[in-house]
């Protein structure tokens, strides 16, 4: 059975498998998560990024893709591309829950169990945060019961006070 438990920190510093990034669509950096993993990371994880770019241009929103970890404890980071909120009427809810489902599905695919998410979308993206939350602990209960997967240690790892009161009150 997969344990989901919410903890606050940062996520740069999670021993786990893979840690989630909450990137942009050119895979090459920003603000946030995005910019403390690659600065943590190091460069590894910008030049995989850069690869991916070559193969296949930027990454969707709603879409995933896995690179080293670079000098953080997780062995991978698997960047995925939240939803910038308009109103809620623009797809974000159903763009958010593919970010965590194909998320899932990368690490069930590399056989990983563990891997930790930061709040996507929450941050520049504008999303509301118990919007936001709510997605994310649906979409990963969904894909667990709809999914035979290796994972046996999902986290939500929240920087702030807010998510974790918020994911802490989802996930009991």
């Amino acid at each position: 059975m997969t344990q989901i438990k919410v903890v606050q920190g940062d996520i740069t510093k999670q021993q786990v498998d893979a840690i989630v990034n909450a990137a942009n669509s050119s895979l090459l950096g920003g603000g946030g998560v995005d910019g403390a993993i690659h600065r943590a990371g190091g460069p590894a994880i910008l030049e995989e990024c850069r690869q991916i770019r070559a193969r296949q241009g930027g990454c969707p929103t709603g879409e995933a893709v896995i690179t080293t970890a670079g000098k953080l404890p997780a062995a991978y980071v698997i960047h995925t591309v939240g939803p910038v909120w308009q109103d809620g009427t623009q797809d974000e809810p159903a763009q958010l829950a593919n970010c965590y489902r194909n998320s899932l599905r990368i690490a069930s695919e590399k056989h990983l169990q563990s891997i930790a998410f930061p709040n996507i979308s929450t941050g520049v993206y504008g999303y509301p945060k118990d919007k936001a939350a709510a997605v994310a602990v649906e979409s990963v209960r969904e894909y667990l019961e709809e999914h035979a997967t290796s994972l046996q240690s999902i986290i939500f790892v929240c920087f702030d006070e807010q998510n974790f009161k918020l994911y802490g009150e989802l996930l009991t």
